[in-house]
This record gives structure tokens, C-alpha cells and sequence, in this order.
């Protein structure tokens, strides 16, 4: 299959390494010319339990050059979204699929606005990425499932390629018949702990040990539950402290979120794809979302006050 992986951090490596060690036509895109220079040069050295792995793979840092794809694999950073497939344009031929594999809710919507809804494939992937430096990237594979389906529900037979693509790369992919389920699924833990940790700059061990903490990250997922389910959503969680609990699970005290990583680096985060979202998709179904509200106000006003872009 011939692959495009727009925006090839740490975790698009991870997974278009793998898709190209299994022998598929990959092209990594990514901004950073100093990453792809090194994965030019050196070919892109990938890190696993089992060792060290040099990949030899395209990499770009834009689309120009590129023609159509089978798959545009989309890793951006939701804010990126909109801007990253609109220059994308040479990749999307009269087959190409769009896969979402990104955190958060309404990349989709995005997308679709952008290429035709009929193109769009919607996942999550619990793989791993750690950028260690240009061109080298710690993997986590093993084990670590991928979720993609139909955004109407349908098993289709392209989806099943797309799966048995990954599955044969060693990717261990499943398709779901109800993937907006699992991506409110996900989205359930990023509102758990994103914003409560970015706002008050704690790591898990101290954040889980305030009850008042807690208690807001509670309301805040009963909230992103009772929003999910008036519009339809078939949720595996029926207790936000399921989610609260699961989104600290087998991580150390010392954990930071992506949304406290992003304020700490000077970054703008994604707080309009988590929590955000439940408060617009909270407004189209008449669901009030204040807690949910209060904490992108929050946020919003951090990112102003470090002057993060």
C-alpha cells in the first residue's frame, strides 16, 4: 500500500517505520527540516525492546513533490488540522482514504469539510512515540492496539485492508463497528486529567491527591458522558470515575500530560478538540457543560498569559 504519514512526529514514525519495514511505499511529512535531513541521510533509526532498526524511508517536509496516495495517515496536532490537509492537496487521488489517528474529537469533521466525508476514516491508536533526536525515535508497538472504522458504522472492505495492512506490519489493528463510541471513549480520559493538570501544573501523584480536584475532573466527565449519550454516542463508561481511574493507570507519580507538556514548552494545546468539544457538542444537543466550560476559559487564559503559539 502506498502510504502518506502527515505529520510524522515521534508517533507517526513509530507507525509508518513499521509500515515500512513490512514493505509499503511510505512517505513521512514533517515540518521539521533537521528531522527529515537525518531520516534523508541516515535512514530513520527506530527503538524497540528488541533493539535498534534503521528503516530506509521517504521523508519530506511538504507535499509538493508528492503524488497520490492509497492512505493519508493524518498525526498532526489537532490545531494543525485544517492547514496540514488543505496543503496536502497532491497526495488525494480519486481512491485515497484520509485516516485520523489523532487525540481528541472533530479532526473528522475537519477532515471532511476538506476532502468529502466519504473519504475519512476515523481511529485510535494506543501505539507509542518518543523523539530521542532527529531521525530517531523510541517505538512502542507491541501490543498496542489500533482502533479505525466507517464513520456511518459500516464493516467495509476497505477498512478491512487498511486493517490487514497494519495487522501484517505488526500492528495490531481492529475495526470497529462503532468507532465514535471509542473515540469518546479516549476523549472520556483526556478530560479526566488534561486540563485540571495543565491548569494547576501537577504531575499524577499530587493531582490524584487532591479530593477537589478530583471532584471537578468527575463532573467534568459526567458532563462529557451525558453529552455523548443525548447525541447518541454508545459509551463503554457508564461511571466517570472509571475514566479517572483508567487515565492514571500504570503511569508513574510523576506523569505530565500533553496538555501540561505543551503549556510548559510554550505551546497553544488541544484543549479545543477535548474539553471543548464536549462543551460545542454539549451546545447542538442542549446539554449544559459548565465545568467543562470554565476549564477551556482556563486554559485559554494560560496559553494568553505565557503567550503561547
Amino acid at each position: 500500500m502506498k502510504i502518506a504519514v502527515l505529520g510524522a512526529g515521534a508517533l507517526g514514525c513509530a507507525i509508518g517505520g513499521t509500515l515500512a519495514t513490512a514493505g509499503n511505499d511510505v512517505v513521512l511529512i514533517n515540518r521539521n527540516a533537521a528531522h527529515v535531513d537525518a531520516i534523508r541521510t541516515h535512514g530513520l533509526r527506530l527503538r524497540g525492546p528488541e533493539g535498534e532498526h534503521r528503516v530506509a524511508v521517504q521523508a519530506e517536509t511538504d507535499c509538493r513533490a508528492l503524488g497520490p496516495v492509497d492512505l493519508v495517515i493524518v498525526l498532526v496536532k489537532s490545531f494543525h488540522t485544517q492547514a496540514a490537509i488543505a496543503a496536502a492537496t497532491p497526495l488525494i487521488g480519486p481512491q485515497t482514504l484520509v485516516l485520523s489517528l489523532q487525540n481528541g474529537l472533530g479532526h473528522e469533521d475537519i477532515l471532511a469539510e476538506a476532502v468529502g466525508r466519504e473519504r475519512v476514516i476515523a481511529g485510535k491508536t494506543y501505539v507509542g512515540g518518543v523523539m530521542l533526536a532527529p531521525g530517531q525515535v523510541q517505538a512502542g508497538v507491541a501490543g498496542k492496539e489500533t482502533l479505525i472504522g466507517e464513520l456511518d458504522g459500516s464493516d467495509s472492505p476497505r477498512v478491512r485492508r487498511i486493517a490487514d495492512t497494519f495487522e501484517a506490519a505488526g500492528l495490531r489493528t481492529t475495526v470497529s463497528t462503532t468507532i465514535m463510541g471509542t473515540i469518546w471513549d479516549k476523549l472520556l480520559i483526556n478530560v479526566a486529567t488534561g486540563a485540571v493538570s495543565g491548569i494547576t501544573g501537577l504531575g499524577y501523584g499530587p493531582l490524584y491527591a487532591i479530593p477537589e480536584i478530583e471532584a471537578t475532573a468527575l463532573t467534568a466527565v459526567q458532563e462529557a458522558m451525558d453529552v455523548a449519550r443525548a447525541s447518541g454516542v454508545a459509551l463503554s463508561y457508564t461511571d466517570p470515575r472509571a475514566a479517572w481511574t483508567k487515565a492514571a493507570a500504570g503511569l508513574p507519580a510523576d506523569f505530565r500530560t500533553s496538555m501540561l507538556q505543551s503549556l510548559e514548552k510554550g505551546s497553544i494545546t488541544e484543549i479545543d478538540f477535548i474539553n471543548g468539544a464536549v462543551v460545542r457538542w454539549g451546545q447542538r444537543c442542549g446539554v449544559p457543560t459548565p465545568v467543562n466550560a470554565t476549564l477551556v476559559a482556563c486554559i485559554k487564559g494560560i496559553e494568553h498569559a505565557r503567550h503561547c503559539r
